[in-house]
């Protein structure tokens, strides 16, 4: 079908590239890895938010475990909400052949987990 392939329904299937040409298929995986692999990072550091609010024995007071625990959550609810929308920017440019969009998330990513990491080495070292 020229305006894409037909989805259950018979409809032109527009929800991920709104028109243009099917891209290769490696390519279209290769985007949805990436995007898995972001949502691992996110439960990742879920998992770590849990940990430093529930099951390290860090000797800490409340306020420090709960301001690194806070920070974790709202870096992997940053990365689960721009992942998606990372997926759709870059399938819809490789579907009208144009340069992947650049993205901040890494970034994003590496600043947050810095900030955390030399918290958690401060309350760690200089309590």
């Amino acid at each position: 079908m020229a305006g894409g392939r037909p989805s259950a329904g018979g409809a032109p299937d527009r929800a991920a590239g709104a028109g243009g040409r099917e891209p290769d298929y490696r390519f279209t995986l290769a985007n949805e890895r990436t995007f898995l692999a972001w949502i691992r990072t996110a439960l990742a550091l879920v998992a770590g938010a849990a940990a430093v609010l529930h099951l390290v024995p860090l000797q800490w007071s409340t306020g420090a475990r709960v301001t690194v625990g806070v920070a974790l959550t709202t870096l992997a609810v940053i990365i689960a909400v721009y992942a998606p929308l990372r997926w759709l920017r870059v399938q819809r440019a490789m579907r009208h052949d144009q340069p992947l969009p650049l993205s901040a998330l890494p970034l994003v990513t590496t600043i947050g987990i810095t900030v955390v990491c030399v918290a958690l080495l401060v309350g760690y070292y200089w309590p």
